[in-house]
């Protein structure tokens, strides 16, 4: 099969991979972008899609073999660590080329008080009796904070949870992240005291950082876990350089 027809396979879901299926798409290569299917409506990148998990490594061995996939970009979140040592698993056993796409932490600057949390059960204690906490972390991370009946949580989410989440004291803010205005205006009609929040990195959920920073609210950040260096770019242009030195029409 030409090098033109096979596809790039993209492990996606969040902006960066959407931009990086656009690139590729007006470079003339032909993308499959995978999304996980965690929100009920998600945004579709250009190019062909398909939404679900593959079924461990061996499901992602047999996709890319009968796609004839021809080059494997993973670009999920910083925090999908089951689907990105899935995704180097697969590109060994297969003898694909393999990129990781994977933006930088952010750091901490003038002005912001983080406290540092290793794990979500070093954030659950970090938090001080009688806060107000903005919890801004997905529906699947929530469980550890149960235990802390004297925090009142607003819990961030896209979509509204199919089954109560087990917090004893909480409500609900069905949005997406704002810009610095909406999230100030959040943070203070809310009349939130701290944010727990992973190290995303990127632009697309810093809003709350910037506005943290500026009304002097402490954040809990959980650092990100110790990943492969190895075939790790930091942004689009990386990537980029590495299809074209690794695939050819």
């Amino acid at each position: 099969m030409p090098a033109s027809d096979r596809p790039i396979l993209i492990l996606g879901g969040t902006a960066e991979a959407s931009k990086l299926a656009t690139r590729l798409m007006e470079s003339g290569y032909r993308v499959i972008s995978s999304l996980a299917g965690r929100t009920k409506d998600p945004a579709r990148p250009e190019g062909e899609v398909r939404i679900g998990g593959f079924g461990g490594v061996a499901g992602l061995c047999d996709y890319i073999a009968r796609q004839h996939v021809a080059l494997l970009i993973d670009a999920t979140h910083p925090f999908a660590t089951q689907i990105s040592d899935n995704a180097i698993a697969a590109a060994a056993a297969t003898d694909v080329p393999f990129v990781r796409l994977e933006r930088p932490a952010w750091l901490q600057r003038p002005g912001d008080a983080w406290t540092t949390a290793m794990t979500l059960e070093e954030a659950v204690a970090a938090i001080p009796t009688r806060a107000r906490v903005l919890l801004a972390l997905g529906r699947q991370h929530i469980a550890p904070f149960a235990r802390r009946g004297d925090v009142h949580f607003v819990v961030r989410m896209i979509d509204p949870p199919e089954v109560p989440l087990g917090l004893i004291d909480y409500e609900l803010e069905l949005s997406k992240p704002g810009s610095l205005e909406e999230e100030t205006a959040i943070l203070k009609a809310k009349r939130l005291s701290h944010i727990v929040c992973r190290n995303s990195g990127g632009t697309a959920s810093y809003a709350k950082i910037r506005a943290a920073r500026e009304l002097g609210l402490p954040v809990i950040m959980i650092e990100r876990p110790h990943r492969p260096g190895a075939n790790t770019v930091p942004d689009i242009d990386g990537v980029i350089e590495f299809v074209e030195a690794n695939l050819s029409f």
